[in-house]
């Protein structure tokens, strides 16, 4: 099996391609990545080099992808702009590799028909839900640029579905937690900041919550689909754990013994979802998946993997943007 994963040096990405390589003695990987912000070749390091290529360039280079397409079985799409305050600030380079990148995908894939794709998509295309949860068919209503791009991408590849007899499957999920995760994002700023003493944002008055799972139960997640076949379907992956912002922060200072004061309320984003809850229901009914890692153990596996990693982080971390971009 030959996969193009697209995307591939970032968080999810890199974590998914060790794990495929991993799992499987059978899987060859092209790995196409743009190199913006968030993607580390670094996170590549110590892989078989045998099964794994490579190739820098944008997914909104058609000529490109389709070259890399035509030699692949499937293709699994992480490339994404992802981080919600940015894209508050400035969608445009959101739209273009949200949108526009995914509509690039879905044109080359017109012309080789075999070939399969699933859709790494978020949970936050539903926005937020006081009670309850979310299922796959509810309808989409995202709060802010970035989860409108991502629903925009979703509904792009439903027509393409529909119109061109495409195979497609769009997993949403949860918020990931683990190693190689960019400092900008919140559970490796909290342990990054602490350990330097810095003020930790917080936006609002930290009552937001969100389900976590561990990124490589993500990951497990989207092989169990690959291996199923279980294409034409839209999967929620659900987190085994739930908290709000502050109560996490609030754990994780407590785990590598910093004081509370380090933590400062900042004014909430706009449109701030007070909410994320999806339901487990269909993708445990169908492929018996369920988050495996404990919250617990999960979290200082993951303050350990930055504490032992300082020369993966220290240059980013470093650069951090001010923890509300959107205030002039």
């Amino acid at each position: 099996m030959k996969l193009l994963v697209t995307g591939g040096c970032g968080f999810v990405g890199s974590n998914f391609i060790h794990y495929c390589l991993k799992k499987s003695k059978k899987v060859e990987i092209v790995n196409l990545d743009a190199m913006l912000d968030g993607s580390k070749i670094e996170n590549l390091k110590n892989i078989d080099q045998n099964r794994y290529k490579f190739v820098k360039g944008n997914i909104c280079n058609k000529k490109l992808v389709s070259k890399l397409v035509n030699d692949v079985d499937c293709v699994i799409n992480f490339a994404a702009e992802s981080h919600v305050d940015r894209s508050i600030v400035d969608s445009s380079g959101f739209v273009n590799s949200n949108i526009l990148g995914v509509h690039t995908i879905l044109e080359v894939l017109r012309e080789n028909k075999r070939v399969k794709m699933i859709q790494i998509s978020t949970d936050e295309v539903f926005g937020d839900i006081k009670k309850g949860t979310f299922y796959e068919n509810d309808r989409l209503n995202p709060s802010n640029p970035y989860s409108a791009t991502k629903a925009s991408a979703e509904m792009l590849i439903k027509s393409y579905m529909r119109t061109y007899d495409l195979d497609i499957t769009t997993t949403r999920c949860v918020n990931n937690y683990g190693p190689r995760q960019f400092p900008e994002k919140f559970i490796p700023k909290i342990i990054l900041s602490a350990l330097f003493d810095k003020q930790i944002p917080i936006h609002g008055d930290g009552k937001a919550q969100r389900q976590w799972i561990h990124v490589a139960d993500h990951c497990s997640a989207i092989w169990k689909i690959l291996q199923n076949s279980s294409f034409g379907h839209v999967y929620n992956i659900p987190g085994n754990y739930e908290i709000d912002n502050l109560s996490l922060a609030k754990k994780i200072l407590s785990l590598i013994d910093k004081k509370e004061d380090l933590l400062t309320f900042v004014t909430e984003r706009p449109g701030h979802d007070t909410r994320y809850a999806i339901s487990s229901k269909t993708i445990k009914k169908n492929l018996n998946f369920s988050p495996e890692i404990k919250f617990s153990k999960g979290i200082q596996q993951t303050i350990d993997w930055y504490f032992e990693n300082k020369n993966w982080w220290k240059r980013e971390f470093s650069s951090i943007q001010n923890p509300t971009p959107w205030i002039k």
